[in-house]
């Protein structure tokens, strides 16, 4: 790239005129107040960063006022943001502080620079979980003010315009972080033009030989799309002033990014992609109504040109939660050809162009609720959530960003949107918390189906509940909202903790009963002898049964002969007022299960990749070797999955004292009068045991029965078959190993 050259004179000059650019027609009305503002924020920056320069040459002001163009006019916030974006690096890199700031220009202009300094003095680190933690920082000031991140969209937005002096491994990191965050951050604040530009841009630095050659393409094609829109309005331009509609139409090509997304999800080349631009209908309404115009004019399209019915995307009568709306409409163009036509309103346009500022000028003209108000509110909650880890945190905050969206109906007839793919309890938990907690099925259509149940359009869904119900973790494999995965951890955590402290109750009676003293000591060596990290552990797995009297018996025996095992293995722990260890629980695989129902099966672990307990596998049958299981990204993987799907297996590691397992029960025995009833109530009431299926047949005064139930561990397994055991009547009860 050509360095930047010139005088001072000339650059003074060239300051003057951005900063004349950037006030000129901005978005918002500004008042002789809000003018006076700017230019004070202005004349601070300009001194501020008077012996700054960017790695081009060129002055380091440009950067403020180019942010402060992109918040102006492209989001279109008005002299409190315009003045924060002209600030927004000053307290980072000169000798001003925030106390500086609030003086000169007050609390809310120095609240939002505070933010931006934050998220800009993050420790940058290649590390995932260090990254991790960084956005979550940063996305915990949207609790502050919004306007936070939309400074900080547009700042990453003209970094990203001027990346070409950087080296090549800083283009590529920038530009990661960008499509990670930033984009969908754009895209569900409602900034399509920023989305798509971010999007353009991080392909261009991650994929630059795929970004060059689509650009190359559309350019090549730039002349015959003109025609082609031209001759797409020619047609409809009577129709269309027959009914006295004021109207543009324009055109454009769908984005490079979304372009190479269609290309690698179809498979398919540039040339076979079939919708690769858009033609937009803006209207000025002709009455109030206008959503009876932007039917009129669907119904003028849709005369001329045959539409794809399985097409057509009305969020017009139910908007987007990012306050979007429009018709889109895939019809037969001209020469054959796939156009998606775009209705809106010049309103629904200026919303669609400039997200969030323009829903809430137009606010008081709407009569719906602010979905963005809802959306941020939802939004908090999922900030407020400090339980994840860092990792978790941000993946489950990013399930929502890009989330194409459902509408359902509750059992009164309102709607609910959800990302696509939603269960139902995904509803359950969109309704309220406690709904969700206590959610023990659902009716959808008046059908009941499990909770596991995918939602389609115009599902209209009823919420069974239980008031002993509780979440367990199998509820995690099927929710995608980040408000359901959040209150569900949130409640496993806290039903932990219950167990772990009922645990500790009982760990100090038995040991008690042992003739032993319950101390810090003994609970370090109780957790060394058991293999375990933390006391917490030790107290939750007494707790749910994990850990029986013989076990404990084991570990007096062991004590009595050596002391020396402890000193080796001893471990210093701080503990909270309670007595139980700070530390979180900690990951325990102890148990490999397999398939939808996970089954315990017997397995051999893959030589190729080497599995460890807790990686990500999959299960894969053999002819000759049983079941081999296999890390997901083992080199053989991707072979293996496409040549022989119909042989691969999921599984994943569990801590089988904190999740449940399903095993079979044979029992045969004499077929006494309603020996069936009690065979199920000793399940269900004695040992709060969940049962999937019961198969019980009687033959000339005997029975054999099979059923499939759903246990913590082998301990409350075996308790439960000695209870079956004493049911007059049953012989025999063996646990089978295979459904």
């Amino acid at each position: 790239m050509q360095e930047y050259a010139a005088t001072i004179e000339e650059e003074n000059k060239e300051i003057a005129k951005r900063y004349k650019d950037m006030l000129k027609g901005t978005y918002q009305k500004l008042s002789h107040a809000d003018k006076l503002m700017i230019r004070k924020a202005f004349n601070i920056a300009v001194e501020a960063h008077s012996e700054q320069r960017r790695k081009t040459g060129e002055p380091y002001i440009f950067h403020p006022i180019a942010v402060a163009k992109i918040v102006a006019y492209e989001i279109g916030l008005g002299a409190t943001s315009i003045a924060a974006a002209l600030l927004h690096d000053v307290v980072e890199d000169t000798d001003y502080s925030i106390n500086d700031i609030e003086q000169l220009f007050g609390e809310t202009i120095a609240r939002i620079v505070s933010g931006l300094t934050k998220i800009s003095s993050l420790k940058k680190d290649k590390d995932i979980s260090i990254q991790a933690e960084n956005f979550r920082k940063m996305l915990l000031t949207l609790n502050d003010d919004v306007r936070v991140i939309l400074i900080k969209i547009a700042d990453r937005l003209h970094n990203m315009q001027t990346m070409e002096s950087m080296p090549d491994y800083k283009q590529v990191k920038i530009a990661s972080e960008t499509l990670y965050i930033y984009a969908p951050l754009a895209h569900r604040l409602g900034l399509y033009n920023i989305k798509t530009e971010l999007e353009d841009l991080g392909l261009k630095y991650t994929e630059s030989d795929v970004y060059n050659d689509i650009l190359s393409k559309i350019t090549e094609s730039k002349e015959e799309q003109e025609k082609y829109i031209q001759s797409f309005s020619d047609i409809l331009k009577g129709a269309l002033d027959k009914e006295d509609f004021e109207y543009q139409i324009k055109g454009r090509f769908k984005s490079i990014f979304s372009i190479r997304r269609k290309m690698l999800k179809q498979n398919v080349s540039f040339d076979e992609v079939y919708d690769k631009f858009a033609i937009r209908i803006i209207y000025k309404p002709t009455s109030e109504d206008e959503k009876f115009d932007a039917w009129k004019i669907y119904s003028i399209v849709t005369d001329y040109f045959k539409p794809n019915p399985a097409r057509l995307r009305d969020w017009i009568s139910q908007p987007k939660s990012t306050g979007y709306e429009a018709l889109h409409i895939t019809v037969v163009g001209p020469e054959a050809k796939w156009v998606e036509v775009q209705v809106r309103s010049e309103r629904m346009d200026e919303i669609a162009e400039k997200g969030y500022a323009a829903h809430f000028k137009y606010k008081q003209n709407t009569k719906n609720e602010s979905g963005l108000e809802e959306w941020l509110n939802k939004l908090k909650e999922t900030l407020e959530n400090q339980g994840l880890n860092a990792v978790d945190f941000v993946e489950d905050f990013k399930l929502n960003l890009y989330a194409k969206e459902i509408y359902v109906f509750t059992p009164k007839g309102d709607l609910k949107s959800l990302p696509k793919g939603a269960s139902a309890l995904d509803f359950a938990f969109a309704i309220h918390t406690d709904i969700g907690l206590s959610c023990r099925g659902a009716k959808v259509n008046g059908k009941l189906v499990p909770l596991s149940y995918g939602l389609k359009s115009g599902d209209q869904i009823e919420i069974l509940t239980s008031a002993n119900n509780k979440p367990n973790s199998r509820w995690l494999d099927f929710v995608i909202t980040a408000r359901a995965r959040s209150k569900i951890k949130a409640a496993l955590k806290n039903e932990e903790k219950k167990i772990a402290e009922e645990g500790k109750a009982i760990l100090i009676r038995k040991l008690r009963h042992l003739k032993i003293t319950f101390n810090e000591k003994v609970v370090n060596e109780l957790v060394s002898f058991f293999k375990l990290k933390t006391s917490f552990d030790l107290f939750f797995r007494i707790g749910n049964g994990a850990i029986d009297n013989s076990q404990l018996k084991a570990f007096v025996n062991q004590r009595s002969n050596s002391f020396v095992n402890f000193f080796k293995n001893r471990l210093k722990r701080g503990k909270s007022k309670e007595g139980i260890d700070v530390e979180e629980v900690t990951d325990i695989y102890d148990a490999l299960v397999f398939g939808v129902d996970e089954e315990q099966l017997d397995y051999t672990l893959a030589k190729c990749c080497n599995p460890i307990p807790g990686d990500k596998v999959f299960g894969f049958v053999t002819i000759n070797d049983g079941i081999k299981v296999h890390k997901k990204d083992c080199p053989n993987a991707i072979s293996l999955q496409s040549n022989y799907a119909y042989r691969i297996m999921p599984a994943k590691w569990i801590d089988s004292t904190k999740e449940d397992f399903k095993v079979i029960l044979k029992i045969n025995g004499f077929d006494n009068q309603g020996i069936a009833n009690n065979i199920t109530r000793i399940i269900s009431n004695n040992m709060n045991v969940f049962i999937h299926s019961i198969n019980i047949s009687g033959n000339q005064g005997v029975f054999e029965g099979k059923i499939t139930i759903s246990v913590k561990n082998k301990s409350q397994l075996n308790k439960l078959m000695e209870h079956i055991k004493k049911v007059e009547g049953v012989q025999a009860v063996d646990r089978v190993n295979t459904l």
